[in-house]
């Protein structure tokens, strides 16, 4: 598993290095497709609900083509990163979660209607489950963002909200 997660992260990472390295641009990420993640990078506080869950800070790596996020909980020992890129071929954004519990999540999607939203390919988990995630990112007018994570385990029939948590940013 681990050896998949640093394969993926290499093959993404070289892609992106690959094309900017072939001279098609001085800036291979400036565009506005590239932007649209933006409202997400900050330094921020994480509610569910009323309460304080933890930290993330947001930040733009690699000349701006990739968004890092970096999760610290405070009502346990978890963490992760997230990588966030636009794909070109695809004309897609696509999101990749690696947690300290050894989950991962990958999904992709695309910004619209004030929201940046995201599905994963149908997987079968170790029950035999037909497992979908979703997440949407809310650009909210006061500044917040809302991340929504909901998964089905019935192949997309239903959802179950995983994780509904409120960015704030740190004062």
């Amino acid at each position: 598993m681990k050896f998949r997660i640093a394969f993926s992260i290499l093959i993404m990472v070289a892609g992106i290095s690959g094309f900017s390295q072939s001279g098609n641009s001085a800036c291979p990420c400036c565009g506005d497709e590239y932007k649209q993640f933006d409202f997400w990078i900050g330094d921020w506080v994480v509610y569910n609900k009323a309460d304080m869950v933890g930290f993330s800070k947001v930040t733009k790596i690699e000349n701006d083509c990739i968004l890092r996020e970096n999760w610290k909980s405070v009502v346990s020992s978890h963490s992760g990163s997230s990588y966030n890129f636009y794909d070109r071929n695809l004309k897609k954004w696509k999101h990749h979660w690696i947690g300290s519990d050894g989950n991962v999540v990958e999904v992709k999607g695309e910004f619209r209607d004030h929201k940046m939203a995201m599905i994963g390919d149908e997987y079968r988990d170790e029950k035999g489950n037909r497992i979908i995630n979703k997440m949407t990112w809310f650009v909210n007018s006061d500044g917040t963002v809302r991340q929504l994570w909901e998964q089905s385990k019935d192949g997309g029939l239903a959802y179950i909200v995983l994780w509904d948590g409120l960015y704030r940013r740190r004062k």
